[in-house]
């Protein structure tokens, strides 16, 4: 009579524990046919636009184009889409890093790069969790655009400075070219005085 007692127990208990766990189990899984179907990042993001010196000097950086693609395409994508675009915007950045341009490896662009590579390692990490933590994706993916942001313009910036500085120097060889006429007519108009 105890082991019929012990076994009616036990199978109570199996009974019990399958019923409640087949009703955890469609909530669980319409959470993650939620989560999957969300589409994080801000859509209406626009890249700054580059100088067309900058867009010159970038056309020879061959990585860089497929960099700036996959970032453009990036908000508005489903969690499984910004598992697969991290993945290959990691490579990018590494690539980037390997290949970048003599006349773009100053300190500001490469930090700035360095920064860019960081965050999408981040936030690959962060896509790849088990529970997807969709507030931190959204952190992650804006803080990812930004720091993309933050480099095109240093970027861009190293042309327009590039650019001040060649005005700069085009004025002060007219400004000498000017005074030097100056210096050379009052002294060819010294020269007509003294033979008159």
């Amino acid at each position: 009579m105890k082991n019929f007692l012990i076994i009616i127990a036990m199978a109570t208990l199996s009974l019990c524990t399958s019923c409640g766990s087949s009703e955890e189990e469609p909530v669980q899984d319409d959470l993650i046919a939620h989560n999957a179907n969300n589409r994080y990042g801000d859509t209406n993001i626009t890249f700054p636009k580059f100088s067309p010196e900058a867009e010159a000097e970038i056309s020879n950086w061959s990585v860089f184009d497929d960099f700036q693609d996959e970032m453009k395409s990036l908000n508005g994508s489903t969690i499984s889409e910004i598992r697969n675009k991290t993945e290959r915007l990691k490579l990018f950045t590494d690539s980037l890093s390997r290949k970048i341009p003599e006349i773009l490896a100053t300190q500001p662009i490469t930090s700035r790069l360095l920064v860019v590579r960081s965050r999408v390692y981040l936030l690959d990490q962060e896509a790849k969790k088990s529970r997807v933590d969709s507030l931190s994706i959204e952190e992650h993916l804006k803080e990812l655009t930004s720091a993309s942001i933050n480099f095109y313009r240093q970027i861009d910036e190293k042309f327009h400075k590039a650019r001040i500085d060649q005005e700069r120097e085009d004025d002060e060889k007219k400004e000498l070219e000017k005074q030097k006429q100056f210096l050379d007519s009052v002294y060819q108009a010294e020269l007509r005085d003294q033979q008159n």
